[in-house]
């Protein structure tokens, strides 16, 4: 098993700590992650998350590995529509996306924007091609599949299984992103 990494937002307030090596690691260009992304860079001070291809790189972790070790008081949710079983947490000290937490689900997907430069897991995979914006060429350095593919699905459920089929909450963001 790798060695604990820990992963802070801007400013240093915040920082999470993964332990392992994540399920994979995937450039997402889905409309509801654009969609996101191109709030959070409304964000005064927030980095850009989506990059010139309209993706969002996510290393994608068992919930039971990821911990919140500092700042926990800082992280706030944000979902696209009220109803939404995803969030995407920020750390409102300096408006820094942490991660995307599929609320039913065993994993989180940490932004690849908090690995430090020259650390980040090598890309698996693109998906969710279908949205990718008009006139954007993708590179074939990796598999682009138009949605998720059966192989997605199979490591989430390998990582579940190894778990035990249990599904953590993620009971320390308190609260929902105040953005008036």
């Amino acid at each position: 098993m790798a060695s604990p990494t820990e992963l802070s937002c801007t400013c240093g307030k915040v920082a999470m700590r993964v332990e392992g090596a994540p399920i994979l690691s995937v450039e997402c260009l889905c409309s509801d992650c654009q969609k996101a992304g191109a709030f959070f860079a409304t964000l005064p001070g927030a980095e850009p998350i989506v990059d010139e291809k309209g993706a969002t790189f996510h290393v994608v972790y068992r919930k039971d590995r990821v911990r919140c070790v500092r700042g926990a008081e800082f992280l706030r949710e944000h979902r696209l529509t009220a109803d939404s079983k995803t969030r995407r947490v920020v750390a409102t000290c300096c408006n820094t996306p942490i991660f995307l937490d599929f609320t039913d689900g065993h994993w989180l997907d940490l932004f690849g924007t908090l690995w430090p430069e020259g650390t980040l897991p090598p890309l698996d995979l693109r998906t969710m091609t279908r949205d990718t914006p008009p006139g954007v060429q993708l590179p074939d350095d990796v598999p682009n599949p138009k949605t998720h593919t059966l192989s997605f699905y199979a490591k989430l459920v390998i990582a579940w299984a190894a778990m035990g089929f249990r599904v953590p909450k993620i009971d320390y963001v308190k609260g929902s992103l105040d953005v008036r």
